[in-house]
Order: structure tokens, then C-alpha cells, then sequence
């Protein structure tokens, strides 16, 4: 991309409200448009089932969304010359999971841009898996027709010097139901901003996150929830776990409610736990309503440390103090984790989760 095509980037400087929480100078470049982009495809596929179809079509095809205020997703529709395009067939159920594969070994900063059609009735689970020592940006866009039933999964599974920013953007038709877990556990700075649109009444989205950051890491998770229309629905539930005195976690939970969607039925909920004492997790959850004519609509947010009773209870039942802290934490892990029902991926975020828990110091 070259600087003359950028006449309406503004170089963010994390002054700027979107940013304000975010290490600017640990972007590896993304940010700025003196860096080059590397325009490649990196995801694989393990394996495509038949009602399922993978290409590669050119980017400018499908015309780039308008509604993001992200500089580096702006970048990566500037750069993208290649999309992804993974097709599910109208009325097809698709029963296994399908794998998208990334693994990335260098550090040479690259764009990736993605899109996921559902079609109309259709029903399936795809799960993009991330892992090595990459610098990406990446635009995901997640189309449901009406009536169609998607299980979106993405791994974070980065190495230490990984730097990962990307936006998963629904947009669900007419009595569709999306459900989204973003599942973060490693990496350097992973920036992260699933967003949803509704297009139809019925419609509706569970958005789930899980995250777990040490020492030098920053995980940041921006949702936007996009109510303007009629009848439909929203959950946002997302936890994380630090330990390290530079660990640090970004939630920011923005659900906007407009004039047009009544009848509208949301709620959103962070909690943080805290297993050290430097570590720091920022929880900042928002609510616009503009009708009255509402199901229901809340939010809450917590962040504190070990659950004394808890531990307590397990104590004085015999449970040696180190084991009773990490039962604890899987407990608190446990009511997302068992939502994905996809067995090896529950087992290999689990044994992850319990290699971090190995360096929690009592």
C-alpha cells in the first residue's frame, strides 16, 4: 500500500479514544502506513466437507464494509488483494467442525482478509486456529442468511512475540443465530474487536471470550453490538484471568440499542480475576438505549482476586491449598470452556490453561 493511496488515514497516536488503551509501540508497524504489509494467505484448511467450499477470489469483489473507525482494518482493505471465501451451501448441516489452520513462523508484518458465507438454513461450526510467532492484521466478516445457525471459534494460541489485531464482523439476517467464542492465550498484544449487525427481526448473537494473560502480555477485546432492528437478541459473556505484574486486559463492551429496534433483549457481563498483585484489567461496559420498547437490557461488570470461601470450603474438605487454587480457576473458566462442545479443542484450551496455572505463585 503505498502512502498516496492513504489520503483519509489518520496515523493513530493512542490519544485517540479507541486507542487509548492500547501499547502503540508494541503494533510492530500495523499502525502506520510507512510499514509495509505482506499480501498473503495463510490460512489452510484441515479439511472441507461436502456443502462446504473454499476459494480464493479477488478482494475488490466484495466491496469493503464502511462502518469501522479502525485504522488497521482500513489498512488491511487497502492491502488485500486476495480474500478468502469459505461458502456453506443453503440448507446444509454441516455436522463436523471445520478447521482453518494458521501457523505462522516470522515475524514479517502481513494482512489477511477473510469472508464466511452462510447460506440460507444452513447450520455449521468453523473454527480458525492461530498459532507461531505472526504479525497479522486481519478482517474476518461473518455473512448469515436468513434462518442459518453459526458457531464461529477462533484459537489465539500465539507464541510470546506474536502480535495479532483483527476485527469478526456479523451480520445476521433474518431469525439467524450466531454464537462466537474468542479464546485468547497467548501471544505479545492481541487486539481483538468482534462486532455484530442485525439485518432481520429474530435474529440473534451469543458472543463468548476467554482469555488468560501473563507476564508482558496484553490482550484487549473491543465488542460492539449494533441493535437496529426489531425482535432480536444479544449475549455478551466474556472472562479472563491474569497473573504477572505486567499482565494487562482490555474489555470494552459497547451495545447500542436504536430508535428503530424495539423489542430488543440484551445483556453483557465481564469478570476479571486477578492472580497477582501488579496484574491489571480494565473493564468498561456501555450501554446506548434510545426506545423505551424494550425486552430487557443490563450489563455488569467484576474484577477482584481469589474467591477465599471458595478456597476455603475446598480446604477444609482435605484439597491441599495449591490444588484447591486451581480448581478454583477452572471452575471460573469452566462455564465457557464447556459451551464449545468440541471436545479436543476443550481439552487442548484446558491443558493450556493449566500450563499457565503451573506459574501461579500462592
Amino acid at each position: 500500500m503505498s502512502l498516496d493511496t492513504l489520503t483519509n488515514y489518520m496515523t493513530p497516536t493512542g490519544r485517540e479514544e479507541p486507542w487509548r488503551f492500547t501499547p502503540m509501540n508494541r503494533l510492530a508497524g500495523l499502525h502506520d502506513p510507512a510499514v509495509e504489509l505482506r499480501d498473503r494467505v495463510s490460512l489452510e484448511p484441515l479439511d472441507i466437507p461436502s456443502g462446504v467450499s473454499l476459494t480464493i477470489e479477488a478482494s475488490d469483489i466484495f466491496p469493503p464494509l464502511s462502518d469501522t473507525e479502525d485504522q488497521i482494518i482500513i489498512r488491511v482493505r487497502e492491502s488485500a488483494s486476495k480474500l478468502l471465501l469459505l461458502t456453506i451451501d443453503a440448507n446444509a448441516e454441516i455436522n463436523e467442525p471445520v478447521f482453518l489452520k494458521r501457523e505462522v513462523l516470522d515475524l514479517s508484518p502481513e494482512v489477511s482478509r477473510v469472508r464466511i458465507d452462510a447460506g440460507v438454513n444452513s447450520h455449521a461450526t468453523i473454527v480458525i486456529e492461530n498459532s507461531g510467532d505472526g504479525v497479522i492484521a486481519e478482517e474476518v466478516e461473518i455473512n448469515l442468511a436468513s434462518g442459518s445457525n453459526i458457531k464461529f471459534v477462533t484459537l489465539q494460541e500465539w507464541s510470546s512475540r506474536a502480535v495479532h489485531v483483527a476485527r469478526h464482523h456479523a451480520i445476521i439476517g433474518k431469525d439467524a443465530s450466531f454464537t462466537s467464542y474468542v479464546i485468547t492465550v497467548g501471544g505479545s498484544l492481541v487486539r481483538i474487536l468482534p462486532t455484530v449487525e442485525y439485518k432481520g427481526p429474530g435474529s440473534s448473537a451469543e458472543l463468548f471470550g476467554l482469555y488468560f494473560a501473563t507476564d508482558g502480555q496484553h490482550f484487549e477485546h473491543r465488542v460492539h453490538v449494533d441493535h437496529k432492528v426489531p425482535g432480536a437478541k444479544s449475549r455478551v459473556n466474556y472472562k479472563g484471568a491474569l497473573n504477572g505484574d505486567s499482565a494487562r486486559t482490555v474489555w470494552i463492551g459497547d451495545v447500542f440499542i436504536k430508535a428503530t429496534a424495539q423489542g430488543t433483549d440484551t445483556y453483557e457481563l465481564n469478570r476479571n480475576l486477578l492472580l497477582s498483585h501488579g496484574a491489571r484489567a480494565d473493564s468498561v461496559p456501555n450501554l446506548e438505549i434510545e426506545t423505551g420498547d424494550i425486552v430487557g437490557a443490563g450489563h455488569a461488570s467484576t474484577t477482584g482476586r481469589f474467591d477465599d470461601e471458595q478456597l476455603f470450603y475446598l480446604m477444609s474438605r482435605g484439597i491441599p491449598a495449591e490444588q484447591a487454587r486451581r480448581l478454583v480457576i477452572r471452575g471460573f473458566f469452566a462455564e465457557i470452556v464447556s459451551k464449545l462442545d468440541i471436545e479436543p479443542i476443550e481439552v487442548r484450551v484446558m491443558e493450556r490453561i493449566d500450563g499457565e496455572l503451573s506459574e501461579v505463585k500462592s
